[in-house]
C-alpha cells in the first residue's frame, strides 16, 4: 500500500462500485416483485397515437408493466382514427390477459373511433371527453385503380396466377362481381368480430351494437348515453378513477414507457421511413382495417 498509494486507491475504489452495483441489481430485481420495497405510488401511461399500424410496442409494454409490481393501474391514452385489424386485435387480446391481474382505463383524446375505440372497449372503463370522436364499428377496405393510367403511358401488366382470385383486389384491372361478393362476406365476418369484442369488453347485448355498428361516429357524451364509455372526462380524470379503483391515496406518480434516444432527427427520419413503406405498401396490396376515414379533427 505504501508503494502503490494510487493502484490501493483504483482497487478499494473498484470494490466499492462493484459491491454499489450488486446492491442495485437485487433492489431492481426485488422491487419488481414486492411492493413492500417500494415507497411511492405508480401508475403506467401508454399513448396509442395515430394510425395502428403495428402491436409490438404497445403489446410489449402492456407485458411490461403488467409484470411490474409497483404499477397499479395501467391507463391506455388513445388518440387515434384505428388501423389495421390483426393490430387492432393484438392490443385488445394483451388488455384482456391483463385486466385478469391490473386494472386497464382507456382515456380517449381527441379521437377514439374505430380500430381505437375496438381496443378501448377491452378496458375496465373507458373516459372520454364529452367532444371525442368514437364509435365508428365498422370494417373498411380501400382499392386504387391504376388502369387508366398505365393505359395512357403505355404500360401493361400480364399476370399469370395458380387461381381466380389469386390477384383479387388488383389496381391494375375492374374487380368483378364475383370477387365483390367474396370480399363482402370477408368483410361481414370481420365485422361480426369487431361486435362480439365490443360487446363482450362493454359487457352489452350484441344486438344492440350491431344496431349501431354501422361505422357512424359518435360524440363522447353521445357514447356515454349509449354504454359505449363509462364517462367523460378528461385524462387527469382517468388519473383519479385510477387512485379511486386501486385504492391510492395521495400524489401518484405517472409512468411512460422508454422511448429511447432517437432525438429529434432520428424521430423524424423513423416517421418518415413509416410513411413511405406504409404509402408503398398500401398502393399494392389492399387491406382490411378497424379505421375511421374521416378527418382528423371533427
Amino acid at each position: 500500500m505504501k508503494k502503490h498509494p494510487m493502484l490501493t486507491v483504483l482497487i478499494i475504489l473498484g470494490i466499492f462500485i462493484l459491491c454499489l452495483g450488486m446492491v442495485m441489481a437485487i433492489y431492481n430485481r426485488f422491487s419488481g416483485l414486492s411492493s413492500g420495497l417500494v415507497f411511492s405510488n405508480k401508475v403506467g401511461v401508454i399513448p396509442v397515437e395515430g394510425v395502428i399500424v403495428n402491436s409490438k410496442d404497445v403489446v410489449e409494454q402492456l407485458v411490461e408493466f403488467r409484470k411490474d409490481k409497483r404499477i397499479k393501474c395501467i391507463i391506455l391514452r388513445v388518440d387515434s382514427p384505428g388501423g389495421g385489424v390483426g393490430a387492432s386485435q393484438e392490443i385488445y387480446r394483451e388488455i384482456v390477459k391483463t385486466r385478469k391481474t391490473k386494472h386497464v382505463i382507456a382515456s380517449m383524446g381527441g379521437v377514439a373511433a374505430s380500430g381505437g375505440y375496438y381496443i378501448a372497449a377491452a378496458a375496465d372503463k373507458i373516459v372520454a371527453n364529452p367532444g371525442t370522436i368514437t364509435g365508428s364499428i365498422g370494417v373498411i377496405m380501400e382499392f386504387m385503380q391504376f388502369q387508366e393510367l398505365t393505359k395512357k403511358i403505355g404500360i401493361s401488366l400480364e399476370v399469370l396466377k395458380s387461381g381466380e382470385f389469386k390477384d383479387i383486389g388488383s389496381p391494375h384491372r375492374e374487380m368483378t362481381e364475383q370477387e365483390r361478393v367474396l370480399l363482402n362476406d370477408l368483410i361481414l365476418d370481420i365485422q361480426g368480430q369487431f361486435v362480439k369484442a365490443v360487446a363482450e369488453g362493454r359487457n352489452l347485448p350484441e344486438e344492440k351494437v350491431r344496431e349501431i355498428a354501422d361505422g357512424r361516429v359518435f360524440s363522447g357524451a353521445m357514447a356515454r348515453d349509449l354504454g359505449l364509455i363509462d364517462q367523460t372526462g378528461n385524462f387527469q380524470d382517468a388519473v383519479e378513477l385510477a387512485k379511486e379503483i386501486t385504492g391510492i391515496e395521495g400524489d401518484v406518480e405517472l409512468v411512460y414507457p422508454d422511448t429511447g434516444k432517437l432525438g429529434l432527427l432520428g424521430f423524424l427520419l423513423q416517421g418518415a421511413s413509416n410513411i413511405i413503406i406504409k404509402t408503398v405498401t398500401d398502393s399494392r396490396q389492399p387491406s382490411f382495417e378497424y379505421r375511421w376515414a374521416g378527418p382528423a379533427q371533427p
